[in-house]
């Protein structure tokens, strides 16, 4: 049965509804987004019905994980539609919808920060983005209060630290990750594909063919990890539109390049393909 859609926008009327759903015995489920939905989100919403009986989703473009030069001005933003999109699915129970001035009424002084796993991959480039999506992630945790929260394997590093996170301070909350939606080519569902002339989406599909590439190396028993990187690193650079960010086999628990591929790993990339910069990873049980 389709759920009663609402939209809200203020952190006291929310913290009313999911009181009242937590009254009447509901488990509580959180998928945190930056709206510009796309099916990626969408089966984040899906996992979360399949988790809880009260479906949030958060759309919040948060400036703190946005560095001086980066497109927090340009990111793609479309609430009708993200609201349209989140009503049709009949899966989520409330669109949280803040504005800056309703999550930050002040300057923060409190941060949550990672800084070893923060500094790796993404971080080489980004210092402080993730420290702003811990902050604001701790942030909707203590809002909302789930019993659950829904985040996608194509942010790998992010998820690795959210999970640390919770477990580092102790947060009674489950940490779902669900598998990255993929075009038929294989290109990782994003936001910022939109990004992406024509010409420019088609090499972008190096980002999972390399992945792909290596993954199979791996299936065939190769297990040096240096040798794997260093041949994503070429077929990335190969390629005569993308720019490569960096292509590193590391350890999913804390995000450290590894020598021997052995546990739970994972390959990942990013790369520039004109002013789109995408990631991509594999996470893999060897």
């Amino acid at each position: 049965m389709a759920k009663s859609f609402r939209q809200c926008e203020t952190i006291l009327d929310l913290r009313q509804l999911v009181a009242a759903a937590r009254a009447n015995g509901q488990r509580i489920a959180l998928v945190p987004t930056m709206g510009y939905l796309h099916e990626g989100h969408l089966a984040l919403v899906e996992a979360a019905s399949r988790e809880a009986d009260f479906v949030v989703v958060s759309i919040f473009v948060n400036p703190l994980q946005f560095g001086a030069n980066e497109d927090l001005s340009s990111y793609p933003r479309d609430l009708a539609r993200d609201l349209r999109l989140l009503a049709e699915t009949g899966q989520c129970d409330v669109a949280f919808t803040p504005e800056v001035a309703e999550m930050y009424p002040r300057p923060m002084a409190t941060t949550v920060q990672l800084p070893d796993m923060a500094a790796k991959l993404c971080g080489k480039t980004r210092p402080g983005h993730f420290a702003g999506v811990a902050t604001v992630v701790s942030k909707l945790f203590h809002i909302v209060a789930p019993d659950v929260a829904c985040f996608g394997q194509k942010d790998g590093q992010q998820l690795a630290i959210i999970r640390r996170m919770v477990a580092d301070l102790n947060m009674p909350i489950e940490i779902v990750s669900v598998p990255t939606v993929r075009e038929a080519d294989g290109l990782a569902k994003s936001s910022r594909n939109v990004y992406l002339s024509p010409e420019e989406r088609d090499h972008a599909t190096i980002l999972y063919r390399t992945l792909s590439w290596a993954r199979e190396q791996i299936a065939n028993g190769n297990r040096d990890g240096k040798a794997i990187a260093s041949g994503m690193r070429e077929r990335i650079a190969a390629d005569p539109i993308a720019r490569l960010d960096y292509a590193e086999v590391v350890s999913l628990a804390d995000l450290e390049s590894i020598d021997v591929i052995e546990g739970d790993v994972m390959l990942a990339v990013a790369a520039y393909f004109g002013k789109a910069r995408l990631i991509d990873n594999l996470q893999l049980n060897v």
